[in-house]
């Protein structure tokens, strides 16, 4: 839980963000990090460093093995502290607020952005915990083509590689596309505005039609950009007074990927399954599809 996180990380100091950072790096190259890696890393005394070590044990931020040698690994616990400390240090966040959202592949809180020199009101804002690799990274490879290419990586390799292509993509298609604002990424944690109105799936829409136009509007642009959001479902937009805006952007593809118009076909039909559902308004796919891609072929 992220509250633990948050009362640990308040106990961390400077040496202990110190093990955490070597130990961190260390997962590069080892799935256990050998203690001689952690000492160099942190030029701390072995009797010392050792002490440490078993503290952070305690507070779950590192776990240990002796099999076939003596070694340490972090997990999320300790991974969203090392976020968390660099988003403070950049001004990024000042304070933490409650989970609002928890996921097979990620975990959103509420946070607080202090205005730059202090000039106006503290700025609301929402931190994402990438979680890829948390359970089978198999599982994670074989639905992530991004990591087709990598014979090995660590949760933590999948979760900051995750969190990067959602940041960069998101820098991309801003503004032209309703996403949210990226205010800052670090590892595997994304900071952003703060998504207006409600979650589609939770939302009485008084004019759905208006609403699923103007979902449909919004694959068109992200299509005329290239890019294919190809995981669209009414758990990943937010509804508004005059407006949509799409979340959750890793599993993007482009739009020349071999599988393209599977995965539109996909995000079309999530759509227009969702709206026929609920509001019994039905749309020819093939129809939805050939409007959305008109602007490349014509």
């Amino acid at each position: 839980m992220i509250d633990d996180v948050i009362k640990v990380f308040k106990e961390l100091d400077s040496k202990d963000l110190r093990i955490l950072q070597g130990i961190e790096i260390g997962m590069k190259h080892y799935e256990w990090v050998p203690m001689d890696e952690v000492i160099k890393f942190t030029r701390l005394p072995f009797s010392m460093l050792e002490y440490r070590i078993r503290q952070l044990m305690r507070k779950k931020m590192v776990v240990a093995t002796n099999v076939p040698y003596e070694g340490y690994q972090i997990y999320y616990d300790a991974y969203d502290a090392l976020a968390l400390n660099t988003f403070v240090k950049r001004g990024t966040v000042s304070a933490i607020g409650d989970e609002i959202g928890v996921g097979k592949e990620s975990v959103v809180i509420e946070a607080i952005k202090q205005p730059e020199l202090g000039i106006g009101e503290p700025q609301g804002v929402i931190i994402k915990f990438h979680r890829e690799g948390r359970t089978s990274f198999k599982s994670v490879k074989r639905v992530r083509s991004h990591l087709d290419d990598k014979e090995h990586f660590s949760w933590i390799y999948a979760a900051r590689l995750a969190a990067k292509r959602e940041a960069d993509i998101m820098r991309q298609l801003y503004p032209d596309v309703a996403v949210p604002k990226l205010i800052d990424n670090n590892r595997h944690a994304l900071v952003m505005e703060v998504a207006p109105g409600s979650l589609l799936y939770r939302t009485k829409l008084e004019e759905p039609e208006w609403f699923m136009n103007a979902i449909i509007d919004q694959l068109k642009v992200t299509y005329s950009k290239g890019i294919i959001h190809s995981d669209i479902s009414e758990y990943n937009i937010f509804v508004y007074d005059g407006g949509v805006q799409i979340i959750d952007w890793p599993q993007y593809v482009e739009n020349s990927h071999p599988h393209a118009d599977e995965l539109l076909g996909r995000d079309v039909f999530n759509v227009i399954k969702y709206f026929k559902r609920k509001y019994n308004i039905d749309r020819d796919q093939d129809d939805v599809m050939q409007y959305i891609k008109q602007t490349q072929e014509s």
